[in-house]
């Protein structure tokens, strides 16, 4: 049986999620940098003094909708993946890739709070972090079984200053990958989600049509870069 303190930690979690969900709705309104307390308060049926309980300020509620978007993103992205077989490389490329632009339309305001115009004033805390990195993690998972399958990446001698610009990046992902390919690995990543933007925000308009025609050579490219078969 279920103890009064389970219900009530579950009547908590639920009231939280209640306000994440309104200020979520107010971002189609509002957008991010006007995003109020006071009135996901009076969405929820709450006094703005109480709303302070559940989440302790604006950042906190924007951290906690930043988060939750980098999860459903890397969600939906890995599960058009996981749709793929596993000896398919580029598929799964395409796949991850494809996935993560279906969810940016599906969502194009939470697409916006992740990658548009930084919210004047918040700082993004360490939490954010790993949510973001899940579809870079398939990436270089990608890469990895390429190696493990035989495939040679592209390989380059880097000057010492790239080399500690990007270390950063492999310590955070603690990976043996060359560096040639840690640096085409993000400037995919960096294509990825500078196309999703360019075509959700307007950007290709009258340039390409149909956008997915496109968007799938452009990705083709960056499994050519990347060096997957």
């Amino acid at each position: 049986m279920s103890t009064a303190d389970d219900v009530r930690r579950r009547a908590r979690a639920d009231m939280r999620q209640a306000i994440v969900d309104a200020a979520r709705a107010r971002l189609a309104t509002e957008g991010p940098a006007q995003l109020s307390l006071r009135a996901v308060a009076r969405d929820v049926g709450m006094v703005s003094s109480a709303v302070y309980r559940y989440v302790a300020s604006r950042d906190a509620l924007l951290t906690a909708l930043i988060v939750e978007g980098y999860d459903a993103l890397g969600a939906a992205a890995e599960d058009a993946e996981a749709a793929v077989d596993d000896a398919d490389l580029r598929g799964r490329w395409h796949a991850l890739c494809l996935g993560a632009r279906n969810w940016a339309h599906q969502h194009p305001q939470e697409w916006a709070l992740l990658f548009g115009s930084p919210v004047p004033g918040y700082a993004a805390p360490q939490d954010t972090v790993d949510p973001a990195a899940r579809i870079p993690r398939r990436m270089v998972a990608l890469l990895h079984d390429a190696v493990a399958g035989g495939v040679r990446l592209p390989e380059r001698e880097l000057p010492a200053a790239l080399t500690a610009s990007i270390a950063p990046v492999q310590e955070f992902f603690g990976e043996e990958l060359p560096g040639e390919a840690v640096v085409r690995g993000l400037m995919a990543w960096t294509q990825l989600t500078g196309a999703i933007s360019h075509e959700l925000f307007g950007h290709r308009h009258g340039a390409v049509d149909p956008h997915e025609v496109f968007f799938a050579a452009e990705m083709d490219r960056m499994a050519d870069l990347v060096g997957l078969p």
